[in-house]
């Protein structure tokens, strides 16, 4: 059984969805590259996602630097090591695309696989794929678009 419930943000609508533990699975933004819809047999229910509304309207309130929320992203052994470097990237920081694959110990022709991780990254906002910039300082790709980083990285000081 998979839950799901929408927030307003100031990204537009999140949907987020949840196992039946309450471990968040997703979360997608309006018209986001590869992002979830509602599937048939989800179960909307706003009970499990308590605390992350808690948490992501004190984070969009510029009151919150980490989320303490249960995450389970699915995905290859690879991209579940990129997606957990993500995770150490520090609020108002950012880091590259090498520099991701540094972390995990892939070489740097990899950066392109990385790349495709990050883009793949099923929790948008608590996973901070925002926070990776190109090597020259660039605001490259972002699945929720690229207005959408600009806005995440204004709040987060880094613009």
């Amino acid at each position: 059984m998979i839950y799901y419930t929408t927030l307003d943000s100031r990204l537009g609508p999140l949907l987020l969805t949840a196992d039946p533990g309450g471990t968040l699975m997703s979360l997608s933004l309006p018209d986001q590259k590869g992002g979830r819809t509602v599937q048939d047999g989800w179960r909307h229910d706003p009970g499990p996602f308590r605390e992350a509304r808690e948490q992501l309207a004190a984070y969009f309130a510029g009151d919150l630097k980490e989320f303490r929320l249960p995450l389970r992203g699915e995905g290859t052994e690879f991209r579940e090591r990129v997606w957990s470097a993500l995770d150490s990237v520090p609020y108002g920081a950012t880091t590259t695309y090498g520099e991701i694959a540094a972390r995990i110990g892939a070489p740097r022709a990899a950066v392109r696989a990385v790349g495709g991780a990050i883009g793949a990254n099923p929790l948008l906002v608590l996973r901070p794929c925002h926070r990776v910039i190109g090597a020259d300082g660039s605001l490259t790709g972002y699945a929720g678009g690229l207005d959408r980083k600009v806005e995440l990285l204004t709040l987060e000081g880094v613009l």
